[in-house]
């Protein structure tokens, strides 16, 4: 299927024909020659959040073949949705959403828009995602028309740049050759090249400070449709999100130990930026109490500037002896 045609008008500041990603700045077979250019990996992944229109307000997204439903994939696909529907004056600003049930990998998933509101300076919709009869998934986004104001961000972290770094594919190749039980994890390295300022591996069970560097980019030039962009960073915003809670606890040595499940997710987007070029996300986890971890990030061009914020509680609810544990220690107190 061809990526969503960007509707005709002026898109806010975060997607501006003359200051980025913009609807005529290429032709359809200069899209199309972008898409085939990418490896395909990264191309599968890009076509997913190309939703099928099924009827007014009714969209269709497929899944990846992983026997798992990773809720960027249907983040990403609900923002596209929602895109369907605005119009293109209006430039996504902030999003929140709430994961109420695992999806099913073998069946595609429906998404359905309800068009809230649509004001001058903002427009609001709502995306429930559907399975089997039941949202599995529930977003609501705004929208809002360019406007001139007062700027400020906070200052970037002072980390090593990304060309100084070992990438995550690398590690997790030569990670996998003694523990092939994390193979199936390192696909989307080969879509999306990261490379962690810290360099904790996945194997690693040692407890950690709660926070993690890591640039970002896609591996590929992507075509400058806006709703690509918007996917790709709200993909990327879900990856090695949530382990960030538990690195004060040794996220490995409880492997299996924990049952781990995105709750919730928030992003706002701040100012223009390209998924293809390298962004970095900064992560933090301030809280953990009461089987949740809270987790925040921020996503940093390489001006230094600000250009997104992501925030994510998680389920990370403990299970057999080390729940015994806990409940022991409790009684105990």
């Amino acid at each position: 299927m061809p990526l969503l045609e960007v509707p005709s008008g002026v898109v806010g500041d975060l997607f501006s024909r003359k200051n980025g990603p913009g609807p005529t700045n290429l032709t359809r077979a200069d899209k199309s020659d972008k898409i085939t250019q990418m490896n395909s990996v990264l191309r599968d992944i890009v076509k997913l959040f190309d939703v099928e229109t099924i009827e007014k307000n009714l969209y269709r997204g497929q899944n990846h073949d992983t026997e798992h439903v990773f809720g960027g994939q249907v983040l990403a696909q609900a923002i596209v949705a929602a895109y369907h529907t605005v119009d293109a004056k209006h430039a996504l600003h902030s999003l929140h959403a709430y994961f109420l049930r695992p999806g099913d990998w073998s069946r595609p998933i429906l998404y359905e828009v309800d068009r809230i509101r649509d004001g001058h300076s903002f427009t609001t919709r709502r995306v429930a995602a559907i399975q089997h009869g039941k949202a599995i998934f529930s977003l609501s986004c705004s929208w809002q028309q360019h406007e001139q104001g007062l700027s400020h961000s906070q200052p970037m972290p002072d980390v090593p740049p990304p060309e100084s770094l070992r990438g995550d594919l690398e590690a997790h190749q030569a990670m996998v050759k003694d523990k092939p039980e994390f193979a199936r994890f390192g696909f989307r390295f080969e879509a999306i090249d990261s490379r962690p300022v810290e360099r904790i591996l996945a194997s690693d069970q040692r407890e950690h400070p709660p926070f993690k560097n890591t640039w970002l980019k896609t591996r590929d030039a992507l075509p400058d449709d806006p709703e690509v962009h918007l996917a790709l960073l709200a993909y990327m915003s879900d990856l090695d999100f949530m382990s960030t809670s538990m690195l004060p606890h040794g996220r490995n040595s409880m492997r299996g130990s924990i049952r781990g499940a995105s709750l919730d997710h928030a992003i706002w987007f701040h100012r223009h930026f390209r998924a293809d070029e390298w962004l970095l996300f900064s992560k933090s986890s301030p809280n953990a109490a009461g089987a949740r971890g809270f987790v925040r990030g921020h996503f940093f061009n390489r001006d230094g500037e600000l250009v997104a914020t992501a925030a994510q509680e998680c389920l990370i609810r403990p299970i057999g002896d080390v729940r015994e544990k806990l409940v022991d220690a409790s009684l105990q107190a």
